[in-house]
């Protein structure tokens, strides 16, 4: 009890000095707290009348209507594989957080040891008529901690807690981006099927024109050279028609592969183009919101938050540390008092201050290398920001003017159905030529064909515009 005692009285001024240099240089962190660096935003973006409710803060299921895209994205979202991957990384970034949050803790072992030695007949021991053979047996417990004085490992965690917030962020970028390919392969799968619909009714049309000119070409009323002419229409029409069916079943495959299925799973969708009405209350917001709304630009903050954080680790690696080391545990030269107490007891208790002085330049050079690493983060970050901002005035720019196109290309169309129906009436009336029949076709076979794409471009612009904003990653 007495020795007991005396051990305590050893620790406790070691415990003390410990404790008070802990307290008085914990506030000691080589590099102050992280601040966003200043970021100068426009007020709104260009061109824009009016900023609207956030559509980055609406989900998908209520942004797009057509229930067999939303099946389809739902799809996506479960199974794509590129977003599975993603999700593996916040699981082992979290890993990593786990044994973060352990690191201020004491390190602790546990170890068993046997020792047996035979000296020799003429060893020293032996010589002078002491025992040649000796035993000895311990168990111990190691317990080591180090005093985060220069907060060094405040920093480590400050970083792994940045980097599984980036590793979400960046699953969220990936489901952003992935909402909005999704959406526009869809649409572009139904205009090629528009496509196809339109080129089949243009050949049907077309055989019955040549069929017609036939039987004029009978009747002397027209030449060879128009009957030739129509059937070369025909065929053109029928070359087109392999071309879009194999752009088709390109399309189908892409959105299986996104939806993580296997390439020539039928991909239900319905005919014809529904009209895609955003309410006038939804907008792009302002730039200011991409700092919240844009997963990738706030993964691009997060690295910068780690670089920083790390910055602090790598300058705490040059300071001095303090280290307590304590041991304990039973002891015997004799298995059968190995574990008699309190004889067998023994305990030690070290305290070491470790200052490197030289290490060949390593410190300064890994300290030097952090700077540089968050300074790169922050180019990076700003760049990312830029390029958000861009994108989202590049989509509203495509939504408006895809609008536009949308209504000049019906007004084509509607002019030149009306063209060709009187050109075919006219012919058999003697009143106009092939060549303005065919002619007229031709023109409004390509007209429906541009207005297809048209209303794709339109619609795959609304998808954009909801991924540049930040749109896709909220349920």
């Amino acid at each position: 009890m007495k020795k007991r005692n005396q051990v305590m009285k050893r620790a406790v001024p070691l415990l003390l000095m410990t404790l008070l240099a802990t307290i008085g240089l914990t506030a000691c962190s080589p590099v102050g707290e992280y601040r966003r660096p200043e970021v100068r935003l426009p007020e709104s973006y260009p061109g824009q009348t009016a900023a609207g409710k956030e559509m980055a803060a609406v989900p998908y299921r209520k942004f797009f209507a057509d229930p067999d895209l939303l099946e389809l994205i739902d799809s996506a979202v479960e199974n794509n594989h590129d977003l599975l991957i993603a999700m593996k990384n916040i699981d082992y970034a979290g890993k990593t957080l786990d044994v973060a949050k352990l690191w201020f803790l004491p390190e602790v072992d546990l170890s068993a040891t046997y020792d047996y030695s035979r000296g020799s007949r003429n060893s020293a021991s032996a010589l002078k008529g002491q025992a040649r053979t000796s035993r000895n047996y311990t168990a111990q417990l190691n317990v080591s901690w180090e005093a985060d004085i220069w907060a060094k490992l405040r920093n480590a965690k400050k970083a792994a807690v940045a980097e599984y917030l980036r590793s979400a962020d960046v699953a969220r970028a990936v489901r952003t981006t992935l909402v909005s390919n999704v959406a526009q392969g869809y649409w572009n799968l139904k205009m090629l099927d528009e496509q196809i619909d339109i080129t089949k009714r243009n050949i049907a049309l077309a055989d019955t024109t040549l069929t017609m000119m036939r039987l004029q070409f009978d009747a002397g009323n027209v030449t060879s050279l128009a009957v030739d002419q129509q059937e070369s229409q025909l065929l053109s029409a029928k070359a087109t028609l392999p071309k879009l069916e194999a752009s088709r079943t390109a399309q189908e495959n892409a959105l299986s592969i996104l939806a993580g299925r296997m390439p020539g799973t039928p991909i239900r969708r319905s005919t014809g183009y529904a009209p895609f009405v955003m309410p006038d209350s939804l907008g792009a917001g302002v730039p200011l919101a991409l700092l919240s709304n844009r997963p990738d630009v706030r993964a691009a903050e997060e690295s910068l938050m780690e670089a920083h954080a790390l910055t602090g680790v790598n300058k705490a690696m040059m300071y001095p540390s303090i280290t307590i080391t304590a041991q304990g545990g039973l002891n015997a030269i004799e298995s059968s008092k190995w574990f008699s107490t309190p004889g067998s007891l023994f305990n030690a208790l070290q305290g070491s201050l470790l200052q490197p002085i030289f290490q060949h330049g390593q410190l300064k050079a890994q300290y030097e290398q952090s700077k540089i690493k968050r300074d790169q983060a922050e180019l990076t970050f700003r760049k990312t920001l830029l390029v958000a901002v861009g994108e989202v005035s590049n989509a509203l720019a495509q939504v408006e003017k895809t609008g536009e196109q949308e209504t000049f290309a019906k007004a084509r169309v509607a002019a030149l159905r009306k063209a060709a129906g009187n050109s075919r009436l006219l012919f058999n009336s003697g009143m106009a030529t092939y060549l303005e029949v065919i002619a007229a076709e031709s023109s409004l076979l390509q007209s429906e064909l541009e207005l297809a794409d048209v209303q794709r471009s339109r619609l795959s612009a609304i998808a954009d515009l909801y991924r540049a904003v930040g749109g896709g990653w909220r349920e």
